[in-house]
């Protein structure tokens, strides 16, 4: 039985006492919050469990073997540095942390530890998603050629990060996953309307290896909610609109370019008008899900799919679309290409 802490209970934290408390294998022992308010809602609902004010007290009570962070991403990396070298196996929710610097520390600190460190990418456990990625692998949606998605809502508006950090993690796990690749290049642009310096609107766009795209729209100043992921393949294309009632479309819609020739007249393309249909999804509580993986990796000491590396690759994205921000959409180029860029500018610099 594996005793499970949580810290935070703001808009999330809630429904991960929840999640913990009625999975088997797992035994809820300890909750942590600076509000008192929220501390004796909890203990209202969950009399046996132990509630703290302060989060080192409850790293030191030895009542529980791992904690799921679900405060603001600022303290993440300190948080779940101190839970890791006390030993405990750590479950943070999206991002990782601030910056890739910090990623890595804390990959290494639970390597050395042999402890499990997940992270809260939770639309990787969403049965669509894992549909998609299904598809994906088998080819039945051809080669994809583009992954685009609209996450907007009026609201909830943050102050501790902006919107990219907020809303784009979603749709950049998503599309990593379903593309099995890191992009090699990331531009951002923006505004800030309600707070300066703090983005409400974003534009990211990610140029991967072999030609392939990513693009993603999030606002939280939007009239209407959207949650719509456009898989755009050469043989079909799927939707996923986490809104409806069936998540996920299919289209047997495509162009078919003709051969390369010098000659402009024989250039002619057609269209593929095919039938739509929707796949047989076993729906389940992706948050429970999530949940239940980091349990059973603690237990069967299995690498999640959103460990720390996963955590890592989203955050580079994160970090390189930021820079890109406040340079007003310059594209940054992550990964090797990054490193082989700052070598470039690093020689330049020499030769003056």
């Amino acid at each position: 039985m594996i005793r499970v802490g949580i810290v935070g209970f703001g808009y999330w934290g809630p429904n991960i006492v929840r999640c913990f408390s009625e999975l088997p294998g797992s035994k809820l022992t300890a909750v942590c919050d600076k509000s008192l308010d929220r501390l004796i809602q909890i203990k209202d609902r969950y009399p046996a469990v132990q509630a703290f004010e302060d989060y080192d007290q409850m790293l030191a009570s030895d009542t529980i073997d791992a904690v799921v962070i679900a405060t603001p991403t600022a303290s993440h990396f300190a948080m779940a540095k101190k839970a890791l070298e006390r030993g405990l196996h750590v479950m943070v929710e999206k991002p990782l942390a601030e910056t890739t610097d910090q990623c890595r520390e804390l990959i290494l600190i639970a390597e050395a530890n042999d402890l499990t460190l997940f992270v809260g990418h939770v639309f990787l456990h969403s049965s669509p998603v894992i549909k998609l990625r299904e598809m994906v692998v088998a080819g039945e949606l051809g080669r994809i050629n583009y992954i685009s998605s609209r996450r907007l809502n009026l609201g909830p508006v943050r102050k501790d990060v902006n919107a990219l950090f907020d809303l784009a993690t979603h749709d950049i796990s998503m599309m990593l996953y379903l593309l099995g690749d890191r992009p090699i290049r990331v531009s951002c642009s923006g505004i800030d309307l309600l707070q300066p310096g703090n983005h409400d609107v974003c534009n990211l766009t990610m140029h991967f290896p072999e030609n392939r795209m990513g693009m993603i729209h999030v606002s939280w100043i939007d009239p209407r909610k959207e949650r719509v992921l456009t898989v755009v393949g050469d043989r079909k294309m799927a939707v996923y609109d986490d809104l409806e009632q069936e998540k996920i479309k299919i289209y047997d819609k495509g162009i078919v370019a003709p051969p390369a020739s010098g000659d402009f007249a024989d250039f002619q393309i057609s269209y593929r008008y095919g039938g739509s249909y929707s796949p047989f999804i076993n729906e389940r509580e992706p948050l429970k899900a999530e949940c239940g993986d980091f349990i059973r990796c603690i237990a069967e000491s299995q690498t999640p799919l959103t460990d720390g590396e996963n955590g890592l690759a989203v955050v580079e994205v994160l970090e390189a679309a930021n820079l890109s921000l406040r340079q007003f959409g310059t594209p940054i180029a992550i990964g090797a290409d990054r490193e082989d860029a700052d070598e470039t500018k690093t020689v330049k610099r020499t030769a003056r």
